[in-house]
């Protein structure tokens, strides 16, 4: 299947291994090991490869030795935001730094008492967003698959403790879309991943880098149809202690007569995720064929 299925590739003994080494020696020990286990996928990933590989080559232009340095890169940033995740969410002592472009606009949607629905891509560290967002003191919401094994579920838990924010998990019925409701009734912020769907899923076509491609058709009717501020959030990483915040300031497009539709919010958060993967390129995790032209390519 060339779609997204919804599922995590991980499993148990990796994380058990690397959580160790983090609490034995901190995030060095385990970005070495990393380095191993980048390199594996990088040789060994069929599926991703062809999938990174197209995105870097014939989205983005890349060439030869820089299309191939940029790939393993993909690979250890994406590692490290897994590490990173479990060094926050389980207070494990670290040299993580931040930068904040945009928590004022945030702030402001809080302070304006309508709540807000918050739209990323996988692109940087999501979970490192919404474990930052708690410096906003109001309640947070996080939408999103649970494509994780029970097993690995609950032995993260174990070490990590229950996410400080509300998981909505989506379902095959429209149960979750009730819940996101409630909470942007609620003036509560919503954060919801906006790039990845299930099949079967409502999408909309848009161009993006040059190319047609499919995104979920829902987080941009709902910012269509309520008055909430929507802000296009993401958090990427620039060093191995550093990492970057970006928060476009809150917008009411149901309030906006020439862009109160999907498509046109659609085309305001492509522009934001163009801008960001133009400048991380090797942070772009979505390891299947993205593009209607990626499809047609590599089919499996």
């Amino acid at each position: 299947m060339s779609d997204w299925d919804g599922s995590s590739k991980a499993n148990t003994t990796g994380y058990r291994i690397f959580i160790m080494l983090l609490k034995m020696g901190g995030t060095g020990p385990a970005y070495l090991l990393l380095r191993f286990v980048a390199f594996y996928y990088f040789l060994f990933s069929a599926r991703a490869n062809r999938a990174i590989r197209y995105y870097l080559r014939q989205r983005l232009h890349f060439s030869g030795l820089k299309a191939i340095r940029l790939r393993y890169c993909n690979y250890y940033w994406f590692g490290q935001a897994l590490i990173d995740r479990i060094v926050l969410m389980a207070g494990i002592k670290n040299k993580f730094t931040f930068n904040f472009d945009g928590e004022a606009y945030l702030k402001e949607m809080v302070a304006g008492g309508k709540g807000g629905l918050l739209l990323s891509a996988h692109i940087g560290n999501w979970e490192i967003a919404g474990h930052l967002l708690k410096r906003l003191n109001t309640k947070i919401h996080i939408v999103m698959y649970d494509g994780e094994q029970q097993q690995i579920k609950e032995y993260l838990n174990s070490v990590t403790g229950e996410r400080n924010a509300h998981i909505i998990i989506i379902k095959d019925a429209i149960s979750h879309i009730y819940e996101i409701m409630e909470a942007l009734n609620n003036n509560e912020l919503v954060c919801m991943h906006s790039d990845r769907f299930l099949p079967g899923n409502k999408t909309l076509s848009a161009d993006f880098l040059g190319a047609p491609a499919a995104f979920p058709a829902g987080p941009f009717t709902i910012a269509a149809k309520l008055a909430v501020p929507v802000s296009f959030v993401f958090a990427l990483k620039e060093s191995a202690t550093h990492y970057h915040f970006f928060a476009t300031p809150g917008a009411i497009y149901k309030d906006r007569p020439q862009k109160d539709n999907p498509e046109a919010i659609l085309a305001d958060f492509i522009e934001q995720v163009t801008l960001k993967v133009q400048q991380y390129p090797d942070q772009w995790y979505n390891y299947y064929p993205f593009w209607e032209k990626d499809k047609r390519i590599n089919p499996s």
